[in-house]
């Protein structure tokens, strides 16, 4: 049998892959399951045998509980609870499922509960709103092609001149014929 305490002080005192400092002395946990996302004795996953949080799953709530009956079965060491789409039946899940836990996971998990369900609401209204994607053009390849059709444009203009030119030059030759019969 584990003792919780003894994992903590394991996990406090020496390294844990989860634990992330700050430089303000703060230290948050990386750990998928952890409740509050702070690296404390009361919010840590892996030293407490009963514990429980809220996840997200391909667009669903689920309530991921671990008690100390599944610790000797790794692979079944979390009990998951699909919660239900709608918000006020999903916290009263909650409240039944986690009837004899302590206050402070209840409290924690259905504040992770609005947190998760006020994401999935924004990500919906997102997803249903999209426009075409609008893809910007780099200033480089813009100048790059108003150079190209400010030459062909000169371009342009010196082949209609030349033009004038032939034409003006050929009406006064037909002139000069004219003039001289």
């Amino acid at each position: 049998m584990q003792s919780d305490e003894v994992v903590w002080q394991i996990i406090n005192h020496s390294h844990c892959c989860f634990k992330a400092n700050t430089d303000k002395n703060e230290n948050f946990c990386r750990n998928a399951y952890n409740v509050t996302g702070l690296c404390n004795r009361s919010s840590c996953p892996l030293a407490n045998s009963q514990y429980a949080t809220v996840v997200e799953e391909n667009g669903s709530l689920q309530l991921v509980m671990k008690s100390v009956e599944r610790a000797h079965l790794p692979s079944n060491l979390w009990k998951t609870i699909e919660l239900s789409t709608d918000y006020t039946g999903a916290l009263e899940q909650i409240s039944v499922a986690l009837k004899h836990w302590p206050k402070f996971l209840v409290h924690k998990n259905k504040q992770r509960l609005t947190k998760l369900a006020q994401y999935l609401i924004r990500s919906r209204r997102i997803e249903k709103n999209t426009r075409a994607e609008i893809v910007t053009m780099p200033s480089r390849d813009i100048k790059r092609e108003n150079r190209k059709e400010a030459k062909a444009e000169k371009a342009a203009r010196i082949q209609s001149s030349i033009e004038k030119q032939l034409l003006v030059r050929e009406c006064i030759s037909l002139c000069t014929e004219l003039m001289i019969n």
